[in-house]
């Protein structure tokens, strides 16, 4: 099923995204970008990794959430956000931070860590079924009724601003004039935040979305010039599997961003091994994609160095367990 979605001009600037920074400086961390030669024989050139899964809460989600609720107006008393678990736990920790409230809406099979941590991290958890509830009439009832200021993934510009602070972090740390950079793309905050930074600060460098296959909605939208949309579905990529792109997202990243790159799960599940094995990367697997794609789809992408965002790693035990003995057969690695 495919469908039209309406699209609105972004109001997110680099002054945004600047602004965004200086306001997480000192709370968000600078993270790493990793190499290894290893890597670099698999793909066939150079890889660098920015370590996102090293962020607060184990996700690059925590830049938005803290640049988002740091720009609420005086007065606010808590946040309401959806999210199947990195989200969530990235408001959760800037609510806290900030003495806000925080309820967040998660999917009752969203993986038991990410449940567990976002109720350690002092929100209220509301599940719901996705196959039966409406999300975005639960989260409307719920913040109306308790007065909370809701706190979209991607649809919110201070979040897009938030999150493009990794594409300052990579303009300062890459060293390359030119490279793809390869981003996990769920609704399309991250990709279109980064995309906008590099865009001001490193236009040699240019973004690609990296989705799982059977959930690339951003890819086809790209290809197709306008929004397609998915119905829901579950899948290996939990932490990106949205329905379709951001009506704020999509203007950015089909101004900005190359075409988008699909991978495998068992490709997946091979570049989480690698990244545990030779970076010491505990990887989930909606962040291992655009690592994923760097490794395994080196027609896809130009030039010497490519540079993929490992983008979270709130993985379930027995999941990454998973991955660590089914990646260890995958044909790609070398002997």
């Amino acid at each position: 099923m495919a469908g039209d979605v309406p699209v609105t001009d972004t109001p997110v600037t680099i002054d945004m995204i600047d602004a965004a920074a200086a306001r997480i400086k000192g709370h968000a961390l600078v993270t790493l970008l990793l190499s290894s030669p290893f890597l670099d024989a698999v793909a066939g050139r150079r890889v660098l990794v920015k370590a996102e899964c090293l962020q607060h809460t184990g996700s690059f989600k925590y830049r938005g959430a803290r640049a988002a609720l740091s720009a609420l107006p005086a007065g606010t008393l808590g946040v309401l956000a959806c999210s199947s678990g990195n989200h969530a736990q990235g408001v959760a920790r800037a609510a806290g931070e900030l003495g806000l409230e925080a309820v967040i809406i998660m999917p009752a099979d969203a993986p038991r860590v990410k449940l567990e941590n976002t109720r350690a991290l002092g929100a209220e958890v509301v599940t719901y079924d996705r196959a039966t509830t409406d999300r975005d009439a639960l989260a409307a009832e719920l913040a109306q009724k308790r007065g909370l200021e809701l706190i979209l993934p991607f649809d919110n510009a201070e979040v897009i601003a938030g999150q493009g602070t990794v594409g300052l972090e990579i303009a300062a740390q890459a060293g390359v004039a030119r490279a793809d950079v390869l981003v996990c793309c769920g609704g399309g905050g991250l990709t279109a935040g980064i995309a906008l930074a590099l865009d001001a600060r490193a236009p040699g460098l240019r973004v690609r979305p990296v989705e799982p296959e059977g959930f690339d909605d951003t890819a086809k939208s790209l290809a197709a010039g306008r929004i397609i949309r998915h119905p829901p579905n579950a899948g290996l990529c939990d932490a990106i599997l949205t329905q379709a792109p951001g009506k704020l997202t999509f203007p950015i990243m089909q101004r900005l961003c190359g075409p988008g790159l699909v991978v495998s799960d068992a490709q997946v599940l091979a570049a989480m091994a690698l990244a545990q094995d030779r970076l010491k990367l505990v990887l989930e697997p909606g962040g291992a994609v655009a690592l994923a794609a760097a490794l395994f789809l080196p027609e896809a992408v130009t030039g010497d160095t490519v540079i993929a965002v490992a983008t979270g790693g709130n993985v379930d035990r027995n999941l990454f367990i998973r991955a660590l003995q089914e990646g260890e057969t995958d044909a790609h690695r070398p002997s």
